[in-house]
């Protein structure tokens, strides 16, 4: 998935650069309310992507996992917490799986295209900006369309969650996940609005970010065009209902469980405890499953909140500090430590 442009903002008011990751190994007792959280419900949720992790060392721990051992038990046997920092504070924020009215054919109020990923796109290569294919329509009649939204608004966020589920008039439901993007930088239109004077820096939400562009449509139009990243889908509508959307690592995603994480730092499938900080703490150990293009540095994570507009509510509401720390397979963990000695 590709989304947070909550943690796009935050970086660009930042503007500060990363510095060498530094792995320091903690105890299971130094990680606040361990021994109270569900460890069964983490390793329900790790099993669901460790069989795909190649490294010889996780595979070992996915089969034992497999045998169902007493879950704490099994983390705190096999892994070791480590924490990892660049030298930036942790940020945490939130996403969701939409769901938008929609439908396969063009008509009525059905006018913004849902785009297949283009035969001519080239990974990495920039390709149309969003004002491009929007205003110009090159992709227009080449049978690329999945879908079709009645708000563009709707589309731009839809592109910016990475995946979404489509109501569709005859009842059934469509789903869309992410399938490539324009290889163009992403931008942050709060930032935009907020190097404008339209709003504050604190006052800037996705919420508020929806209403603006409602209320000043060509204005709103604009904006939105000076995100020049464009996300192209497939459709994913034999995942079925009630499990959540596809992930970075072709699984399912799990509500309140599943973290998305700058892979550079984590290694995608580990199980992450988290400690968020804020009006709603959160004390959890998570799976990393997901990334996100503007999630980028060892203390940067975003939550998984689920489908709809009250998981969508609860996401928006999310931009915490506290930290994360890494379970790591208990050798892994030792060598990183040893050798930055």
């Amino acid at each position: 998935m590709i989304r947070s442009w909550l943690v796009c903002f935050f970086l660009t008011l930042t503007g500060s650069a990363m510095a060498e990751p530094t792995y320091s190994q903690l105890s299971f007792d130094d990680l606040n309310g361990w021994a109270a959280d569900d460890h069964q419900a983490a390793l329900d949720v790790f099993l669901n992507t460790c069989g795909d992790m190649r490294d010889p060392q996780w595979e070992v721990l996915c089969d034992f996992a497999r045998t169902g051992p007493e879950p704490r038990g099994f983390f705190e046997k096999f892994f070791r917490p480590v924490l990892i920092e660049d030298g930036e504070p942790m940020l945490f924020t939130g996403f969701f799986e939409p769901e938008l009215p929609g439908s396969r054919v063009r008509g009525d109020a059905y006018q913004h295209p849902i785009y297949a990923v283009p035969e001519d796109l080239v990974p990495g290569k920039p390709y149309f900006t969003r004002r491009e294919i929007e205003e110009d329509r090159p992709l227009a009649s080449k049978g690329l369309e999945l879908a079709w939204l009645t708000d563009p608004v709707d589309l731009f966020f839809l592109q910016v969650q990475g995946s979404g589920r489509i109501s569709l008039p005859d009842g059934t439901m469509m789903r869309v996940g992410y399938g490539g993007k324009n290889g163009r930088n992403y931008s942050s239109v709060g930032m935009a609005l907020v190097d404008r004077g339209e709003f504050e820096p604190h006052q800037v939400s996705a919420a508020v970010i929806r209403n603006w562009v409602r209320k000043n449509r060509a204005e709103g139009r604009a904006l939105l065009w000076e995100n020049e990243s464009y996300v192209f889908f497939r459709e994913v509508s034999e995942v079925p209902a009630e499990l959540g959307p596809l992930g970075a690592m072709n699984r399912s995603i799990t509500p309140h469980r599943s973290i998305a994480v700058d892979p550079a730092f984590v290694t995608l499938g580990s199980p992450v405890w988290i400690e968020k900080e804020g009006a709603e703490p959160i004390n959890r150990l998570m799976v990393a499953q997901d990334t996100g293009s503007a999630i980028k540095g060892a203390q940067r994570a975003d939550i998984f909140f689920g489908t709809g507009d009250d998981a969508g509510r609860a996401a928006g509401r999310i931009k915490d500090g506290g930290r994360m720390v890494v379970l790591m397979p208990a050798t892994m963990a030792h060598r990183l430590v040893v050798a930055q000695r």
